[in-house]
């Protein structure tokens, strides 16, 4: 656990789910149920599995350490005593006792509230606004409570429709897959006829059909039965310059017009500067399985009620762009990659559970983490999600950014995935927090002022990527201003665009064009505060005194 608190404190600050307490010696009992129930809804209300209760740590972050409950008999005790005075007596995952170099630290996992019912403390619910701890408003209690009256769109039956709306040949694939999936069934099932299949696989109930049936095995005529929802995915290519090349849209049934899609995709060979045998000659810009776990999550995932579609977008330049409509469930990308488990809710459980029948997911929780990771293997950056305006998308890059830092870093023995992603960032040039960039200048693998971080020194050697970051680090203000200086006392007279011409290339590169002309234009305003220049219309020159 000593990783995992690392983590907490390196990217959480205090909020609705991390609560950090001294508890130098002792703690309120009765506090600490309420701080139970109120973690434990909240967890809820923002879809992650657990929130965290932290003793032996000060509000900002500084561990101190806790002598709360030393013995582990009284410490463990305390999950009967938080039950005990809990609705449906809910108590703590688990009690973390970490050995940190600062102290002892006490780390109390929470459970999330169950799905439609809101965890009590003494009679009475308790949630966060923030920092603080109080009553759980109505509002939220009904939330959680409608949780439980949500239907499951992709379970509805469809009583006008029969098996003749499904696709035969999708039936017979569907089969083959099952199979696959369920070997124990291979004897039995022959002797099962399609109703009887269709019901053992949950793409019908009771013989009747679905949308999930008529979504996955239906005939294209037969999605009509969706509407206003659609069963569209399109595939659309674009060129360098974000113009449409190409488009096609597929419909019902998708268990085969996935592969259609799959095989629109081109996945061009990727061939890489060879050197040593560290890397293959040549591999496809795409890792087949995240092209299928993209696209097929985003279809389990899906928001149907919202009347969307599914869209796979396709550039020239070497990207995969997925997207489907509603709400990130999990919350966060990094809680899905720490907590590498189960989702305990889906938006459509029917049509996941049969599509996991099918083989084309699985719920087992590490589809995510296992993408991250072959972008990694491949020295590729890491996919990259957008979570917002109601929508899910992730953009797979099928391309080195640098193939020297790419090939070292590979080999950089003390990252962790966790690291690696930090790392990514700052090669995306992507901001990070204060304590992220903390971390990683701690572990020496940056450097730069915020937020211009650049690779540092140390990776740069192991990567040979010495002229990279020369070009990344900047000289000292003094070093552009004498330039200038010398420039102004040679030739008397400079226009902007003469400074420019100056500076602008001698500029480290981890500044962008913007950046690069407001350093000019600060360096000529800190001269001219020092009397050393003056301007002269639109033109600098030496002040009288220089």
């Amino acid at each position: 656990m000593n990783r995992h608190l690392e983590s907490i404190l390196r990217h959480e600050s205090e909020n609705e789910v991390v609560e950090f307490k001294e508890a130098k010696r002792n703690f309120d009992f009765a506090k600490l149920g309420k701080y139970f129930s109120a973690l434990s809804n909240e967890a809820n209300l923002r879809g992650v599995k657990q929130a965290w209760l932290v003793f032996g740590v000060k509000d900002n972050k500084a561990v101190i350490g806790t002598q709360f409950r030393n013995s582990f008999k009284e410490l463990q005790s305390l999950k009967k005593e938080i039950a005990d005075k809990t609705s449906s007596r809910f108590t703590f995952l688990e009690i973390y006792e970490v050995n940190h170099p600062e102290g002892r630290v006490l780390m109390f996992e929470i459970p999330a509230a169950p799905q439609g019912i809101p965890v009590a403390w003494d009679g009475h619910y308790y949630g966060r606004d923030g920092e603080s701890l109080g009553p759980l408003n109505l509002d939220e209690i009904e939330r959680i409570r409608a949780q439980n009256l949500a239907t499951d769109w992709s379970a509805e039956v469809l009583p006008s429709a029969s098996i003749d709306e499904l696709d035969p040949k999708a039936i017979k694939i569907a089969r083959e897959k099952f199979i696959q999936k369920n070997p124990k069934y291979v004897s039995e099932s022959e002797q099962w006829d399609d109703a009887t299949f269709l019901n053992k696989a949950k793409l019908t109930i009771n013989n009747q059909i679905t949308r999930t049936a008529i979504l996955l095995l239906g005939k294209t005529e037969s999605s009509h039965f969706l509407n206003p929802s659609s069963a569209t995915v399109t595939w659309i290519l674009k060129d360098r310059d974000g113009l449409e090349r190409d488009y096609q849209h597929f419909d019902c049934p998708l268990l085969l017009n996935v592969d259609e899609v799959f095989h629109k995709i081109r996945n061009l060979k990727y061939r890489y500067m060879k050197e040593g045998t560290l890397f293959p000659e040549e591999v496809d810009q795409y890792d087949p399985y995240i092209i299928r776990e993209a696209m097929n999550n985003a279809i389990a995932h899906q928001d149907y009620q919202l009347g969307g579609k599914v869209s796979v977008i396709e550039f020239e330049d070497g990207r995969l762009c997925f997207s489907n409509l509603g709400k990130f469930i999990p919350g966060s990308i990094e809680s899905v990659i720490q907590s590498d488990a189960p989702e305990s809710r889906y938006r459509n459980r029917f049509l996941a559970d049969a599509m996991v029948n099918l083989n084309m997911i699985d719920t087992i929780g590490s589809g995510i983490r296992k993408m991250f990771i072959i972008q990694k293997k491949r020295f590729f950056p890491l996919p990259e999600y957008v979570l917002d305006n109601n929508r899910v998308m992730v953009t797979i890059t099928g391309r080195v950014i640098d193939i020297a830092y790419a090939r070292k870093l590979a080999e950089y023995p003390d990252l962790t995935l966790e690291d690696i992603i930090l790392m990514d960032r700052v090669q995306k040039r992507k901001p990070l927090k204060d304590e992220q960039a903390k971390h990683l200048k701690a572990l020496g693998v940056i450097e730069g002022r915020k937020p211009n971080y650049h690779i540092s020194v140390q990776v740069a050697d192991h990567s040979g990527d010495r002229a990279q970051y020369i070009r990344n680090r900047a000289f000292d203000d003094q070093h552009y201003k004498q330039l200038i200086v010398e420039y102004l006392g040679k030739f008397g007279i400079a226009k902007r665009v003469d400074i420019n011409g100056l500076l602008l290339d001698k500029l480290p590169d981890v500044l962008d064009a913007n950046q690069k002309e407001n350093k000019v234009k600060n360096l000529l305003q800190a001269l001219k505060k020092e009397g050393l220049i003056k301007p002269d219309g639109k033109s600098w020159k030496m002040s009288k005194t220089h």
